[in-house]
């Protein structure tokens, strides 16, 4: 069975540290030039993960990602009938 998902972006003052949150979840992207580090856990834990995370020391800043609570299902979906002419036509 598949849980909910959600992504962290931690921010760090050194990336020496980024190792070390492997321990909360699946570490995803790690950048080097901005330093940041975006892992993902369960949706459940996702509060308790972010309190703790906070209080180290090489933390700058905690993100949740809104990304699952973001609609993705529109409501007028359909393509304007003058550009499906254009695609019909080969412009």
């Amino acid at each position: 069975m598949l849980s909910e998902r959600q992504g962290i972006v931690v921010w760090l003052h050194n990336l020496k540290h980024a190792k070390s949150l492997r321990r909360y979840g699946n570490v995803y992207y790690v950048s080097k030039r901005f330093k940041y580090v975006v892992f993902y856990c369960n949706q459940s834990d996702t509060q308790s993960i972010i309190e703790r995370i906070s209080n180290y020391s090489f933390v700058k800043k905690v993100e949740p990602s809104y990304k699952p609570f973001i609609k993705t299902e529109y409501e007028n979906s359909k393509p304007d009938k003058a550009k499906e002419y254009d695609y019909k036509m080969g412009l």
